[in-house]
């Protein structure tokens, strides 16, 4: 069984990804947030970044492509691996996002299978890299996914990574897991599990829900608590003169940091730097208990000196549930 870092726009870039691997247990693949394929495709300097061995070192990083033309995502996979040496890509067919989806993209791509089938027959024609598949389970309506299993069929998929939820219920109610198991019976190709492991006991529930999953991809719940995987990993283990918070919050720590440090060197101003920390602690916060007040005055901080001194009090004052 896999571990994989989702992909999740304007935080798990680059930055994170190294200061998590360095500070955590360390995930098998992590996703880039995607990139969007276009005709005559050039990198920007960010999408650079988010590709490069220069600044991912030998993490096992997979780019992410959005698009639903298939000239567009060949040229893009192929820029990936001739520059910049990647074996393997992942399309997104999962993103519920609305600017995304009203351009057919994303998820929104499930809701047109006759193009998707012939999207992939070209793509897969039309390179030798592996193509890995981060999908929802349709639009609108559970039959969808009866078709789309059909045309994930016929396809050598790297891996399918299933969030099993339509496109409808974002990230709302309970996913249908029932669509997993139809997956899991129908399907010869590897499936990942991705959805709601935001805890060690929701991860138990799934792992004996779906045994014989190859992978489980983490998204918001180990953005709230970036040791959640350090936990699930000790399961079973030996808890003798093992100090949970004493443990956790000192990586947690470690990992602010090292993003912090991180993010004054790569973004110019205390503008975009306090922009980017104030999202992380958006997700973080949660994790502390009594934690309101000091994200109010971290999301106020208009200087690294109100925020670092917030930041400090949160860290001193209050414990990680």
């Amino acid at each position: 069984m896999k571990n994989y870092m989702a992909p999740m726009e304007g935080v798990t870039n680059w930055v994170y990804r190294n200061a998590y691997h360095d500070c955590f247990y360390p995930m098998d693949k992590y996703f880039t947030p995607f990139i969007t394929a276009k005709p005559n495709k050039r990198l920007s300097s960010k999408e650079i970044k988010e590709v490069s061995p220069d600044t991912n070192g030998n993490l096992p990083v997979i780019p992410q492509i959005l698009t639903n033309n298939a000239e567009d995502f060949i040229k893009t996979a192929h820029i990936f691996r001739d520059e910049y040496g990647h074996k393997e890509v992942n399309l997104n067919l999962g993103c519920p996002s609305g600017t995304v989806t009203a351009k057919g993209k994303g998820a929104g791509f499930l809701g047109e299978p006759d193009k998707l089938d012939r999207f992939l027959d070209e793509i897969f024609k039309g390179t030798d890299m592996e193509i890995s598949i981060k999908t929802r389970v349709g639009t609108d309506y559970e039959e969808d996914w009866e078709r789309l299993l059909d045309i994930y069929a016929k396809y050598p998929v790297k891996e399918l990574i299933i969030h099993p939820r339509l496109l409808k219920d974002h990230y709302k109610g309970t996913p249908r897991y029932e669509l997993f198991q139809n997956a899991q019976e129908k399907l010869t190709v590897p499936l990942g599990y991705n959805g709601d492991i935001f805890s060690v006991e929701a991860y138990q529930e799934i792992r004996v829900k779906f045994p014989d999953a190859d992978s489980f991809m983490y998204g918001r719940g180990v953005i709230a608590r970036p040791y959640l995987l350090d936990e699930i990993m000790r399961t079973g283990g030996n808890e003798e003169n093992f100090n949970r918070q004493e443990t956790y919050k000192l990586k947690m720590r470690q990992f602010h940091d090292r993003i912090y440090c991180d993010y004054q060197e790569y973004l110019s101003g205390e503008r975009n730097v306090l922009f980017r920390m104030k999202e992380l602690w958006s997700y973080m916060a949660p994790g502390f208990t009594n934690y309101a007040k000091y994200l109010k005055k971290i999301k106020k901080s208009q200087h690294f000196g109100d925020y670092e001194a917030a930041v400090m009090s949160l860290f001193g004052e209050q414990e990680i549930i």
